[in-house]
């Protein structure tokens, strides 16, 4: 054990003074463990792979640094959950930016596919005169909350303030109007969510 101990200890000197063999050494004893422990992180066995394989290179640039054996396992650990860490941060936001993007190309495709479609005036007045009716025959209250929210633009606290009721009583009434709308104007769907029901 001892033996053992003073000849690893001979490695370590050796691979503090940039030798690649030694390097070698402490590379085949700890990478598998790197590679586990970052799978644990971000379950991705090929990332893990190469973050390990990122690890040793700081390891070999920074080797000056270390002070002593059990110091390389420590190092390695130390900088696997950091990039791990850092990665898993990196792919939140990368998925936040996907998901505002996508959302944003929706909307413009709604557009451009509303703007393709050619109306003449009487298909748009029929259209106008289906809708009006729809909200007219709304329950009294939700149709003016749904006529504060999507024709005068009022917040819903706007409109809790103005009829005196709470900010769930709105919501409650808005989800009202458009299950309603959505029923009565199911074959102008499309031009529904378009015209009316698009923030």
């Amino acid at each position: 054990m001892n033996h053992n101990h003073r000849l690893e200890s001979d490695i370590f000197e050796s691979f503090k003074k940039g030798d690649q063999i030694a390097f070698t050494y402490f590379y085949d004893k700890y990478f598998k463990r790197i590679q586990s422990f970052s799978v644990q992180f971000i379950y991705d066995p090929d990332e893990a792979e190469n973050l390990a394989q990122e690890a040793f290179l700081h390891l070999w640039q920074n080797r000056e640094s270390v002070d002593s054996i059990n110091g390389i396992q420590s190092f390695l650990y130390t900088y696997s959950k950091s990039k791990c860490l850092n990665l898993i941060r990196h792919n939140k936001v990368k998925d936040k930016f996907k998901n505002d993007l996508l959302n944003q190309k929706e909307k413009e495709l709604n557009i451009e596919v509303l703007n393709s479609i050619e109306f003449d005036t009487l298909q748009l007045t029929e259209l106008e005169r289906i809708i009006n009716e729809s909200i007219n025959d709304l329950p009294p209250k939700t149709r003016e909350v749904f006529i504060k929210k999507r024709f005068e633009n009022k917040k819903n606290a706007e409109i809790a303030e103005e009829m005196q009721v709470t900010l769930k009583a709105v919501e409650a009434h808005m989800t009202k109007a458009l299950k309603i709308l959505k029923t009565k104007l199911s074959d102008y769907l499309f031009l529904l969510f378009i015209l009316i029901c698009n923030n």
